[in-house]
């Protein structure tokens, strides 16, 4: 009898799993339709795009030649791109090579009151930015860093500091002590420990953290709209330079805007396999 009743508890967790499956396709492609409908626009007219909705439809590439051939706004694609390129990478360095030795000084050789420390870094997220604004903009036309990218590479390295931070110090916490006291045994300093020992075992954590840190300062907007309106203007900004109001624009803002996430995209694949390890590794808790 107990044969006949397994039967049917198997069957119901394998349909179970089926459901479970399909929900969890559903959900994921309600996610991912409104990226691939912008992706789809893009390549159509902007009668097509504005129009009743249309699978099926003769592509054309004038409005991506459009976006990146227009110079009549007050920013090409290229400066734009440009500027999130050198903002985004330089902040994304510094943010790394200041984290890691207080990711250290956290977990692998915890400071007194290391506890109020995280609080300290982690209550810097607390102030709402437009709170901060005026301040900020007064400090940058002070010291002459108005639409420049020197403010953004400050501004993104103070903004994603704290989160890396919380996330490397968890990266670090899980290296085995063994390691670091046998390295130690053997006479490597503390240079050697941190390049030789640790941060082989943390990359998937340090490719995940950078990843991080470089979506979100390649898709801040507020900052770079309020201290660099022109010259020093980013990828966001050029993407809402598209809309007009001479007539329609989807089609060529959805041209704009999925040229706006292919780095960031081409990013993440490069980085996905050590990503998903960093993430399993449990910095994020």
């Amino acid at each position: 009898m107990s044969g006949s009743n397994t039967g049917p508890v198997v069957g119901e967790r394998k349909l179970g799993g089926y459901l479970l499956s399909a929900l969890a396709w559903f959900v994921g492609f309600l996610f991912f339709f409104p990226v691939f409908w912008m992706v789809l626009s893009g390549f159509k007219t902007e009668a097509d795009a504005n129009g009743p909705p249309k699978l099926f439809f003769e592509p054309t590439t004038e409005q991506f030649a459009e976006v990146t051939n227009d110079t009549t706004g007050l920013l090409s694609a290229g400066e734009a791109f440009s500027n999130s390129f050198w903002a985004v990478a330089i902040s994304t360095v510094l943010v790394m090579l200041l984290a890691i030795p207080a990711a250290y000084a956290l977990s692998i050789k915890p400071v007194d009151k290391w506890r109020d420390v995280l609080f300290f870094f982690i209550s810097t997220k607390f102030l709402p930015i437009v709170a901060a604004i005026l301040p900020l903009w007064i400090i940058a036309r002070e010291l002459n860093l108005l639409n420049t990218r020197l403010i953004l590479i400050i501004l993104y390295t103070a903004m994603n500091l704290p989160l890396a931070v919380w996330m490397l110090r968890s990266f670090f916490s899980e290296v085995p002590r063994e390691l670091i006291e046998a390295a130690q045994i053997d006479g490597t300093n503390l240079r050697g420990q941190i390049t030789s020992v640790i941060l082989p075992i943390v990359a998937p954590g340090l490719a995940a953290t950078a990843l991080l840190c470089v979506i979100f300062a390649w898709n801040e907007f507020f900052l770079a709209v309020q201290l660099n309106p022109i010259e020093g203007s980013t990828v966001p900004i050029w993407v809402t330079g598209n809309v007009s109001t001479r007539g329609n624009f989807l089609a060529k803002l959805s041209a704009a805007s999925t040229l706006a996430t292919l780095p960031v995209i081409i990013a993440g694949w490069l980085a996905q396999k050590r990503m998903i390890r960093g993430l399993a590794m449990g910095a994020i808790k």
